[in-house]
This record gives C-alpha cells, structure tokens and sequence, in this order.
C-alpha cells in the first residue's frame, strides 16, 4: 500500500463497501467507492428506475449557532437565509470578493440552529471560513460524528417510508427529525440526482445499520462515484471545482436563481457590486448544455470552437447520458455563442466534433412536488 493510500480517510460505510466488492478510489482525501460489481451503467439506471443509495459522509455537516445566525450567515452567501423557515432547506453558495464561488452548500434551519452541508474537498477550508469572518456572530461546530447516505430515485419514497412512514409527506426540500430503528436520524428531502429522494445524517455508529436495512429492501442497490457523476450531469448540475469554482460568479455560472430579489437589492455579500453588475449589464461568458453529434463523449477540458474555428470556451464535464441515451456535457462559451440551439465545434483528441448548445437538464427532473 502506498503512502498516499494509507493517508486516505474513510467513512463509516467503508467496510461494507469493500465486503459488497466496490472498487475503491481516492476521492476528497477519502477511499471512495466508484462502482460495485453492477457497474456504473447499470447503476445509473438502477436509480432512474427504482433506488439507489449513496454514501456521501466524505461531506461536511455543520451546526451554526448564535443570536442570529441566519443574519451572520448572509454575510458570506447570496441567498435568503432570513426568510428561510424552520423545517425548510435552501441551496446557495460561499462568494469571494470577486463574486467567485468558494463552494456550493445546502442550509436548513432547524430551529434553534442552522445545519450546513458542504462539499468534502471543501470542508475544512469552509469551516475556517466561517469561524474567521463570523468570529462573534456565530459558533461553528463541524459534525465529524456523523455519516451521511442518500437514497435516490422514483422508489425512495415508498422504501423510506417503511421505516420512517412520515418521510412519504416531507416536501421537497425539507428537513425531518425523526428516528430510523430506533435510532435519532435527521431527513432531508433533496438530493444530487434529478430524482425524488431522501438525505439521511445519523450518528457514525448507526450508519451500518441503516445502509444494510435500506438495502435489504429489494428496490435498493449501492450506487458509486460514477452513477453519481453522469446522474448529475443528465440532471444538469454543477459539481464543485469542475463546473462552478472560484473563477466564476453566479451569473456566469447560470445559478441566478439563487439570487433572490432582496439580496439582489439589499447587497451585504461578498462580491456584491461585480454581480449585480453582471445582473444588470450581462457576464462575459455563462455556463450550458452541450449536446454533441453522435455517440463520442466530450470530456472536460475539451476546448469549443465557434462555426469560425475561434476558440469560445471549454467542457467542464462531459461524459455519456445512459437516460439521455447520448452523450452530454456542459461548459463555459462566450455570450454571443451560449443560446440554445447555437452550433459548436469540440476538438475532441485533436479531430473536431459537431456539438449544440443545449438546454439543461438533459432528462427531466422528477422532484417531489406533493
């Protein structure tokens, strides 16, 4: 074993990965599964058609409390943490300065704090963050006692509920306190797949337990690193430090939406004035589908040419769409190229290739909207 393997972390899941015969992979500091024996095409599939669960405890769970630690909070983020009520979750993101994105988060309030997920790479420099620029505003507690899974697709629900019967009802987007066998688990109803599904954050111990009860249901299979990749990617969206990093604001990065009309009036986040200029006059660049001709993936870093030859951007991710059924991608093309329809050309290993931009997502989202 090399130096850098015994370096890795693991989650509390490792164990039953290796005994379900995952090939593991170094992802985020961690040994990570990135497919079982199934195979990532058929995985893919698995959770489109039934449910897939997914163990996500590499990312890091974090208490914020405080007086008012949604007011701390919109200090660092755009998105409207005031108005968030008790039970619900939103998605926004960590600005710089520069408008750039330190990460993408999930934020519910919990009543008496909020409960931050953010991406595993990320975790540490986060934490930091928050402590340095919310030093006597907020505690920052990060919960490494915990693990972290996800069950996805059309079949969640109905599995879910055979051991948590209140989760049929949770509304997208919220946020449950409730008990799984007997033990404590916290329910969010989100998720990283385009699909209806649950995130489930329990105590490390426990995390064995439950994985192996959801997967005794015979709905559920495991899911690896790459289901999940080309399950995002269909569903078109970004994976943090490929399609959305410190380079690109919300604005170039399509993510408007999470720049709700207060914020955008109000201001008091990093970044402020460089995004409302690009609200007001429109970015250089912005972040979209691409569809390319045939059935060769583009992968990223691809460079895009316009029907000139004139290089207008680069792939961000790409790979091929098992649902789609072709390959997909997305990336970042100047202004005058990012409308829908609009002919590329990719120069995929030195040859170009025909591509389109095209709207996201590549599959339709399936959300629960009860």
């Amino acid at each position: 074993m090399t130096e850098a393997a015994t370096a890795l972390k693991t989650t509390p899941l490792h164990a039953l990965h290796v005994e379900l015969g995952a090939r593991m992979v170094p992802f985020a500091g961690y040994d990570m599964p990135v497919q079982y024996p199934l195979g990532i095409l058929k995985e893919h599939q698995h959770t489109r058609e039934k449910a897939g669960l997914f163990d996500v405890s590499h990312m890091g769970q974090v208490r914020l409390t405080g007086d008012d630690p949604a007011a701390a909070l919109e200090t660092l983020v755009p998105g409207d943490i005031k108005g968030l009520v008790q039970g619900r979750m939103r998605y926004t993101l960590f600005l710089n300065e520069q408008g750039g994105i330190l990460d993408d988060l999930m934020v519910t309030n919990a009543g008496d704090h909020l409960f931050l997920v953010v991406n595993a790479a990320c975790k540490e420099q986060d934490v930091a963050h928050l402590r340095k620029k919310l030093a006597g505003k907020a505690e920052v507690e990060l919960l490494d006692d915990l693990a972290l899974m996800a069950l996805q697709g059309p079949m969640a629900a109905e599995v879910m509920a055979r051991f948590v019967p209140e989760a049929a009802t949770m509304k997208f987007m919220s946020y449950l306190s409730a008990t799984f066998k007997g033990v404590p688990v916290i329910l969010t109803r989100s998720g990283y797949t385009g699909e209806d599904g649950y995130e489930i954050s329990c105590d490390k111990a426990d995390a064995e337990m439950i994985a192996r009860a959801l997967l005794g249901e015979s709905e559920v299979e495991t899911i690896g690193l790459g289901a999940r990749d080309s399950l995002r990617l269909e569903a078109g969206l970004c994976l943090y430090g490929h399609d959305i990093d410190t380079t690109t604001t919300p604005v170039e990065g399509a993510l408007e939406w999470t720049l709700p009309k207060r914020r955008r009036a109000e201001g008091g986040f990093p970044g402020y004035d460089i995004i409302h200029r690009q609200l007001t006059e429109g970015a250089p660049r912005r972040r979209v589908g691409i569809q390319p001709e045939g059935r060769q993936p583009a992968r990223e870093h691809t460079e895009i040419q316009d029907a000139n030859g004139t290089r207008v951007g680069e792939i961000t991710s790409g790979g091929f769409g098992p649902t789609a059924g072709a390959p997909v991608a997305m990336g970042y093309v100047d202004i005058a190229n990012s409308a829908v329809g609009t002919p590329l050309t990719l120069i995929v290993r030195g040859k170009p290739l025909p591509a389109r931009v095209a709207a996201t997502p590549f599959v339709p989202q399936r959300y629960y909207r009860g």
